[in-house]
This record gives structure tokens, C-alpha cells and sequence, in this order.
């Protein structure tokens, strides 16, 4: 099928020169052995795309619950070594045959296991959020830089053609000015309960599941997948699904930092321990543009009877991200469906980005950027205020909110100073 001149923009807006970014790997042409941390879902999700891609071998697996390792070494189709099983990454770390680290686990482990890795010369994919608190991901950023490492954010989306086609299409100005943005989630999802402290599955660290949050007793609801939910490990849902709309947003308007942050919300409909809010807007005032994100985690549909949505409001038209890729109306009424599966496209990325072959599609400092929007949104939820925020010291106006721009670290567990 011949390529279109659509195809062939989105396709060269996601590939850069090898020139243009320095040779990440020492031997460019040996293989690549990843170990993978956090394997319960998105660890297990990501390993048989990994494993596939040529010259690559999943060299270790970790997780501080043993019953998630079976699971995840199953999806490996015909290893040509088993990987080696770990609980601590810092276990892995020191193995000079490791040459990048895979970080699935849970937010609060994000920026630390990171840096750890990047201070010995290791590449990362860290999924999304890319950290736990802004200070965090600025942390990265600085360690990318210093140690001269890939560290890819596992925004998937910013290896889609689709979405390249959509920046492509708004850059050339048939969109119009766009003033105005917003993303969202439904979700349908369903309250955890209540659960009392008690002991820790067989088997399992809970302390090194908790790592740098503090020290507490185990409490099912803040383990496996509901940790989102609690300040001092997740991000509630803006960090876990308001990330993949705010970075569409940022990347096709081509958007940095905001200027004011609002946010508004609570716990409405659940009763249960989730500390995180249930209903939650956050608005986000750019430069000649303001982005709004809205989750209502407890709604079966959404606004344009979708779940997950994004959409752009120029003068010219309205661009809509559905399920089928994205469509113009009241303008240029056009359509464009989705792409090849983008995140195999991002994995592979990453692999050519460590083989100094290409540039990453979403390299550490633009996933923090998207999350510090994250950030941003929630500490002007936790304390009621409207923000200024400045781009060039990464602080707000308020002495209260800065306070929450990082966090205390357990003994042992601390972020190291870059």
C-alpha cells in the first residue's frame, strides 16, 4: 500500500537522526538484557514486547511478591535464558551485564529506582507517572543529563502516528488558534472497601514494597493496584489516566509549563479508604490556552459518550480523540484512525534510542513536564488554592503547596542529590 503524505508526516515527526542524538550504548550491536521491576501489571504487560524485539533478552524479573513472578515468566515465549528472579532492584543493579531497567512498580518507586539505576550508567523506561512528587522528576531529568543515559517515559502515546498526524494537522493551522483543551476519564470503576491492618500475604516484603513511603502496617488496600489511591504511593487518577490525555494536549499544542493551576473535586459517591478524589477538575491556564482535565472514576460514560477522551477546540474546527483515532468537525470534517500498535512502536524506540539509532519519542524531561501537570493538579486540589506556578524554579506562590513539591524519605530509601 503506498504511503500517504499524512502517513509519511506522522511517521517522520516520531523519527529523528541518529546524529542528533548522542550514542547511548557503549557497544551498540551486543544485546540489550533488561530487567524488568514491578511485574504485576504493566511489568507483565510490557515483557513480551520487549522480549520479542531482536537482539533484546529480559535478563531479571523483581518484585517484592513472589506470586506475581510465574505470571510474568509466562508470557515470555521460548527464552533462550530464564531470567533471573529478584525481590530488591538494588540486587540488580550492580550486574555490569544489566544494560537497562525496566520500572513498572508502583509511583512512589519511580524516581528512585531511576536514578539508582542511571548513577550506573543504565537506561530506563519508567512507566507513567514518571514520578511520585515534581521535585522527583526534575531528579530525573538531571540524572539523564549527567550520567548520559536513555530514560523513556512510558507515555506510549507519544509514539503514535495517530497522535503525530493530529500535531502535524494543528501545526499547519487548519484547526485554527485552540484555545481551549480538555481531557477525561469515566472509568466504571468500583469502590475498595474498607479493610483492617493485618499480616502480609506469605512471602512478601512489605517494607521494601513501601520503600521510600513511610514505614506501615500491611493493609491490603494499599498493595497490589489500590496503592493509586493513597497520597503517600500514588497519584490518584490524574496521575494514573490524566497523564495520557494532559501529554496528547501538551505534545499536538505543543504546550511547556502553565502559568495558573486550579483544581476542584472530592470523594462524592465512594465510601470506602481511597484518600484520593473520586470527582476532580483541574484547570490549567497556558499561555493563549486553557487545558482542562475531569475524572468521575464511578460514571459508566463520559462527555461524547466516551470513557477516555480528548479534544481540541480551535476556530476553524473541533479535533476529537475516540476510541477509533480522532475526526474533525465544524471545520475540515476529516478523519484519522488509528495507527499500528504504538506501544510496541515505543518500545522499540526506546531499544534504537540505547543503540544511539534514534532519539526517544518521549524522552524524561518531556514525561515530567506532563507530570508535573499532574502534580500541580493535585496539590491545588489537597489545598484548595488557585496556583501561579514558575516554570524557571519549578514553585508556586504558595509556601503551603511547596511543601508538597516533594516528600520525606525512609532511612535507606532516600533520592540520591544529582
Amino acid at each position: 500500500m503506498p504511503t500517504t503524505r499524512r502517513q509519511f508526516l506522522a511517521t517522520s515527526a516520531l523519527t529523528l537522526s541518529a546524529a542528533s542524538y548522542a550514542r547511548a550504548a557503549d557497544n551498540p550491536g551486543a544485546k540489550v538484557r533488561l530487567a524488568v521491576m514491578g511485574l504485576r501489571t504493566r511489568g507483565k504487560q510490557l515483557i513480551p514486547g520487549f522480549a520479542a524485539l531482536p537482539g533484546v533478552e529480559i535478563s531479571h524479573v523483581i518484585d517484592p511478591d513472589p506470586a506475581m513472578v510465574k505470571p510474568a515468566l509466562d508470557v515470555i515465549k521460548n527464552p533462550a535464558s530464564p531470567p533471573k528472579i529478584e525481590t530488591d532492584i538494588r540486587k540488580v543493579l550492580d550486574d555490569k551485564s544489566v544494560t537497562a531497567v525496566v520500572v513498572a512498580a508502583p509511583d512512589h518507586w519511580h524516581a528512585l529506582a531511576t536514578v539508582w539505576a542511571a548513577e550506573r550508567g543504565k537506561h530506563v523506561y519508567v512507566e507513567k507517572p514518571v514520578s511520585h512528587n515534581l521535585i522527583e522528576g526534575r531528579r530525573m531529568v538531571q540524572a539523564a543529563r549527567k550520567y548520559k543515559v536513555v530514560i523513556q517515559a512510558g507515555t506510549q502515546r507519544r509514539s503514535s502516528t495517530n497522535v503525530a498526524a493530529a500535531r502535524e494537522f494543528v501545526k499547519s493551522g487548519k484547526l485554527g488558534k485552540v484555545a481551549f483543551a480538555r481531557a477525561w476519564i469515566a472509568g466504571s470503576r468500583k469502590p475498595i472497601g474498607k479493610k483492617a491492618d493485618g499480616p502480609a500475604p506469605k512471602g512478601v516484603d512489605y517494607d521494601l514494597f513501601r520503600g521510600p513511603a513511610p514505614e506501615r502496617a500491611f493493609n491490603a488496600n494499599r498493595f497490589h493496584y489500590n496503592w493509586h489511591w493513597f497520597w503517600e504511593t500514588g497519584t490518584g487518577e490524574l496521575g494514573n489516566n490524566g497523564i495520557h490525555g494532559l501529554d496528547v494536549i501538551r505534545n499536538v499544542l505543543q504546550l511547556d509549563a502553565p502559568t495558573r493551576v486550579a483544581s476542584m473535586g472530592g470523594k462524592y459517591v465512594f465510601d470506602d479508604d481511597q484518600e484520593t478524589p473520586d470527582t476532580q477538575t483541574a484547570t490549567f491556564d497556558f499561555p493563549g490556552c486553557t487545558v482542562v482535565w475531569e475524572h468521575r472514576v464511578w460514571e459508566k460514560n463520559g462527555p461524547e459518550k466516551q470513557s477516555f477522551g480528548i479534544i481540541l477546540h480551535g476556530e476553524k474546527g473541533t479535533l476529537l480523540f475516540d476510541g477509533n483515532g480522532w475526526h474533525v468537525r465544524d471545520g475540515e470534517e476529516i478523519k484519522e484512525p488509528n495507527g499500528p500498535d504504538m506501544v510496541k512502536a515505543h518500545q522499540k524506540n526506546f531499544i534504537d534510542a540505547i543503540r544511539g539509532d534514534a532519539k526517544p519519542n518521549a524522552e524524561v524531561e518531556e514525561g515530567h513536564k506532563s507530570t508535573r501537570l499532574c502534580h500541580l493538579g493535585n496539590i491545588a486540589f489537597r489545598t484548595g488554592k488557585v496556583l501561579k506556578f514558575d516554570a524557571a524554579t519549578e514553585t508556586t506562590d504558595s509556601p503551603e503547596a511547596n511543601k508538597l513539591l516533594g516528600r520525606e524519605y525512609r532511612k535507606g530509601f532516600e533520592l540520591p542529590a544529582v
